[in-house]
């Protein structure tokens, strides 16, 4: 509920708005008691818009959002059964639009691939969602949309990241994709990644929908780094309760070292078991990672 903290501002509350989710603040025009999941209509500065209440907005939520939080607005009023079918027919003119505008630019054979048309609820500007691998002359084209559909036009070039943030549905897992419900940000992603987590590194099985590494393998990284660098490296060498010998391998998340004594024994050995630390001159294996694996994606 917005009420749930008296530290909360219940007058101002998190919105989700617009076809690429945008975060932002929006402030009611007297105090409400919206609730998480109530679906309001907004003024942005876009417009008019849609939008899903996700929280009341607090220094804490501010802190979170940081650099992502879009520009606010005010919160109109709570969605009602007129508002929903509204959106309902404005959904379909979307679809009538977007085929509009894919024949004008196959038409005039210009090298972009349009991926999506989000018009905002009210009806005022239409917002084209486009993948190109160069720069693209389209004021010709914009002159033509906005005659033709009677509003302002506005195109946005974006990356395979986005695109699958607009077309995706569900992921391996068997869950809607992230970057499409919860992710406000997409965080670099790279193979060492994997490696650290000892994920296969099969591309196949380590990308997503948008053929780049998936954005879970970032999730627990910090975590793995994290003991990671508590742990004596890969090539140092130890003295443990049985012997000496030199590590050769971490299983991080049990927080144990596989060791290999100088009698030709390879023990898994715990952490507990380490009396102490000879040398740290080994590397680690994030640091032995290949050269290239430093390219982020």
């Amino acid at each position: 509920m917005a009420t749930d903290s008296p530290e909360q501002d219940s007058s101002t509350y998190i919105v989700r708005y617009g076809t690429m989710k945008l975060l932002g603040e929006f402030e009611a025009r007297r105090p409400s008691d919206y609730r998480r999941g109530d679906e309001v209509v907004v003024r942005s500065e876009r417009g008019v818009e849609w939008g899903t209440v996700l929280c009341s907005a607090t220094e804490k939520s501010a802190e979170y959002l940081g650099r992502n939080k879009a520009s606010g607005g005010r919160i109109l009023r709570l969605g009602s059964d007129e508002d929903r079918r509204s959106r309902q027919d404005l959904s379909e003119r979307e679809k009538q639009f977007f085929q509009s505008a894919n024949r004008m630019v196959t038409e005039r054979r210009m090298q972009m691939q349009l991926v999506d048309l989000e018009q905002i609820f009210g009806g005022e500007r239409i917002i084209i969602y486009y993948l190109s691998e160069q720069r693209v002359d389209f004021r010709e084209l914009v002159k033509l949309m906005a005659r033709e559909f009677n509003a302002r036009i506005e195109m946005r070039q974006i990356g395979v990241r986005d695109e699958a943030k607009l077309l995706a549905d569900y992921g391996d897992c068997g869950k809607p994709v992230c970057c499409n419900t919860h992710l406000h940000e997409m965080p670099p992603v790279s193979m060492k990644m994997a490696k650290l987590q000892k994920a296969t590194l099969d591309p196949t099985k380590i990308s997503g929908r948008c053929g780049r590494l998936k954005c879970c393998l970032r999730y627990e990284y910090d975590t793995y780094e994290e003991h990671r660098r508590e742990l004596p490296p890969i090539g140092a060498m130890v003295i443990t309760r049985t012997g000496q010998g030199r590590v050769i391998s971490q299983e991080i998340l049990a927080r144990k070292l596989i060791v290999a004594f100088e009698d030709g024994r390879r023990v898994m050995t715990d952490e507990s078991d380490i009396v102490t630390v000879v040398s740290r001159t080994g590397r680690s294996r994030r640091e032995s990672a290949d050269d290239d694996d430093q390219n982020e994606e």
